[in-house]
């Protein structure tokens, strides 16, 4: 699209923004570390999560900044990451920033939101729970989410306002997006272990962080919220503490306070897992688009496509997806990009200032 030609951080698809981001860490004497996966793009490329790192080698402490969890939703973090490696910001002394360029390629390259198994991978890490469950009303909401067909005109909208006035907005959001781990081809579907590329990052960050005290993390969504807006959601019992860092942005995860709900297996949970001997700051940074309603109906299509239809990016519910996660707009991705530097910014000064440094 020509909008995305004019923007120099913004890319049409995964594969360039991939390329930009090795070639553009390469230039600034980072190191790169590639997690290969199984899973191949539409042309059968090969696939793998690329994380970039300046700074010290044995940090006590991090910044770490992860896009593309949600697949199709990486456009924007991308872009926050290659802007950043334009112009590379101060590093403080005994830190490392850690860009993780795209933690679901798959989905990136196939425009999913899901991955290869259809697994939402914020959903996908509930560390002793089991993976089973799903909200009551979810069951009962399977047949309107995840028709067994092809996608077609159903009166989705219509649909979905009776749904609105029966459960109430807050409700129905947490009872369909919460997550749930017993409808493989559904909507939202956490998994039944944790998936290869999360098995990787795991590992990875158990190994290359051993050093670490303290992690300010940010991973990147889009979707929630209002357009053009971001929104820094994190667990209720950790917004006064992060406030301190980026201001009143932050507000809780719980759907009463705000566009979000709760989830069970989120990346948060992950780091945790792999660090448990450090402190972990954890924010999700979500970036507002068209709204609830019009993004899950993107969703359920491209979902029917995905398992009803042939899957090919040639489809219009896959240019739908791609609009609803990634607004064709320059206006909001210049806010993206604002927004994204500020705060990664915020986050480096974070960790105790000292003698900055570059790889």
């Amino acid at each position: 699209m020509l909008s995305e030609r004019r923007n120099q951080n913004f890319f049409t698809d995964f594969f360039p923004a991939r390329t930009v981001f090795r070639e553009m860490v390469e230039s600034n004497g980072g190191g790169l570390d590639v997690l290969p996966l199984d899973a191949a793009g539409p042309s059968g490329e090969t696939l793998g999560i690329d994380i970039a790192w300046f700074g010290d080698k044995q940090p006590r402490r991090v910044v770490l900044h992860s896009s593309g969890l949600h697949g199709v939703e990486g456009f924007a973090g991308s872009a926050i990451q290659i802007q950043t490696l334009r112009k590379l910001p101060r590093i403080p002394h005994d830190t490392t920033l850690l860009l993780v360029h795209i933690l679901n390629p798959y989905g990136m390259s196939w425009l999913r939101r899901a991955n290869e198994n259809n697994v939402d991978l914020n959903r996908n890490s509930p560390g002793t729970e089991a993976y089973t469950g799903a909200a009551e009303n979810y069951s009962k909401l399977d047949s309107f989410l995840n028709p067994p067909s092809p996608p077609s005109h159903d009166l989705f909208l219509l649909k979905a306002a009776l749904l609105v006035l029966r459960h109430g907005m807050p409700s129905l959001r947490q009872a369909v997006a919460g997550g749930q781990y017993e409808f493989p081809k559904g909507l939202f579907f956490g998994g039944k272990r944790l998936e290869e590329g999360l098995q990787h990052y795991q590992a990875y960050l158990a190994r290359r962080l051993a050093s670490v005290d303290r992690i300010v993390a940010i991973d990147v969504h889009t979707g929630l919220g209002k357009y053009g807006e971001d929104t820094l959601l994190a667990e209720p019992k950790e917004v006064e503490k992060l406030r301190n860092i980026y201001g009143r942005q932050v507000t809780s995860s719980e759907p009463q306070h705000g566009p979000a709900y709760r989830i069970r297996g989120g990346l948060d949970s992950l780091i945790a897992r792999a660090l448990p001997g450090a402190e972990l700051l954890f924010v999700m940074q979500e970036f507002g688009t068209y709204g609830a309603v019009r993004n899950l109906h993107a969703l359920r299509e491209e979902n029917r496509w995905h398992h009803y239809g042939r899957g090919t990016l040639d489809h219009p519910s896959k240019r739908a997806l791609k609009e609803a996660f990634n607004p064709d707009d320059e206006k909001w991705r210049a806010s993206v990009l604002k927004r994204g530097r500020e705060v990664l910014i915020q986050a480096l000064h974070a960790c105790p200032s000292g003698r900055g440094r570059r790889a």
